[in-house]
C-alpha cells in the first residue's frame, strides 16, 4: 500500500502517514519517502513511537552519516545528539536564528531527522523557509547580480570561543563543544544547486553568512540584509507544529529553519542525526 503524503498550507512541507518507522522498511517504501521529501522539502511522521536504534535506522535509509561538529554525541550512539532544554533553563533557546544546518562545512549535509521524545504543551515551532521560492522570487536584477557569486560561511557567531555558545553560554543542558575551528570560512554559491533536483536555491543565512566573496562588507552587508529579509518573508513560511513521538526531516539544501521558544518551566527533548549529502 503506497503512504499517503498530506501538503501542508503553505510553500513546503506535509505530513506522511501510513508507514511504521519502528520496523524495517522496503526499498520501495524508502523511495516513496525520498521522493515526497524532494518534493515537499520538510515531511513529518506523525505517532511513530521510536526507540533511538530505530531513529538511527531511518536516517540510515536516508543517506550516509553526516557530521555534528560541535554537538557532543549521546553515549553509545556517536550518530545521534540531543537536542534539549529542561524546565528552568534560562540560556537563550537554540537555534533560534534563521540557518541551513552546518552549511559552513565543505561539504553540508543532505539532511536532518529530528525526533520528539518529549514535547511541551505549548510553544515550541520550528520555523522553515523555501529556498527554492525565495531565489524564484529575486527580482531580475538580483538574481543577475547574484547569479554567480560565492556567500561566505561560518561557525564563528555561533560557536567560537565570543560566539552565542562559547565561553559566556552558561547554564545550557546541551552538549555544545565551541571551538577555533569555527573561525574557518567556507564558500558556497549564493545561488546553490540542488544536488539531487538541481533546482537553484538561495543558499544564505543569518545564523552562518559573513559577506559575499568579492565584494567589499561595505557593500555586501546591506545586501546580504536584503536578502535575509527576503528568505523569510510569510508566503516563504511553513510553521511547524510539534506532537510527541513525531519525527521530522528536513532538506537543508533547500530550506531554512529557526527554533522558536514558549514553552518556559516546561521539559523538552529531541533527538537528532545529521544526514550526509551522498550525491558529493
Amino acid at each position: 500500500m503506497s503512504i499517503e503524503v498530506i501538503r501542508q498550507p503553505a510553500s513546503c512541507g506535509a505530513a506522511i502517514r501510513g508507514v511504521d518507522l519502528t520496523r524495517e522498511l522496503s526499498p520501495a517504501e524508502v523511495a516513496e519517502i525520498r521522493a515526497a521529501w524532494l518534493q515537499h522539502q520538510v515531511v513529518a511522521f506523525p505517532d511513530q513511537p521510536m526507540e533511538i536504534t530505530d531513529i538511527e535506522r531511518f536516517a540510515t535509509y536516508m543517506g550516509p552519516n553526516g557530521e555534528d561538529p560541535y554537538i557532543g554525541a549521546i553515549a553509545g550512539h556517536p550518530r545521534v545528539v540531543q537536542v534539549r532544554r529542561e524546565p528552568d533553563e534560562k540560556a537563550p533557546i537554540f537555534a533560534e536564528t534563521w540557518h541551513s544546518d552546518w552549511s559552513f562545512l565543505r561539504q553540508p549535509p543532505a539532511a536532518t531527522v529530528l525526533y520528539g521524545n518529549i514535547i511541551p504543551p505549548m510553544g515550541g515551532d520550528t520555523l522553515f523557509a523555501d529556498q527554492y521560492a525565495a531565489w524564484e522570487g529575486l527580482s531580475g536584477s538580483m538574481k543577475a547580480l547574484l547569479k554567480d557569486r560565492m556567500a561566505i560561511h561560518s561557525a564563528r557567531k555561533g560557536y567560537a570561543r565570543d560566539g552565542m555558545y562559547g565561553e559566556k553560554d552558561k547554564g545550557r543542558s546541551m552538549a555544545i563543544k565551541y571551538g577555533d575551528s569555527a573561525l574557518k570560512t567556507q564558500l558556497h554559491p549564493l545561488a546553490r544547486p540542488h544536488t539531487e533536483t538541481g533546482r537553484l536555491a538561495l543558499y544564505v543565512s543569518p545564523g552562518y553568512t559573513l559577506g559575499i566573496d568579492g565584494i567589499p562588507d561595505d557593500e555586501a552587508v546591506p545586501i546580504l540584509k536584503e536578502l535575509y529579509a527576503h528568505q523569510a518573508r510569510p508566503e516563504y513560511v511553513y510553521r511547524h507544529k510539534w506532537s510527541q513521538g513525531m519525527l521530522l526531516m528536513w532538506d537543508n539544501r533547500s530550506v531554512i529553519h529557526a527554533a522558536t521558544g514558549g514553552y518556559e518551566g516546561h521539559r523538552r527533548l529531541l533527538h537528532r542525526i545529521t544526514v550526509a549529502d551522498r550525491t558529493l
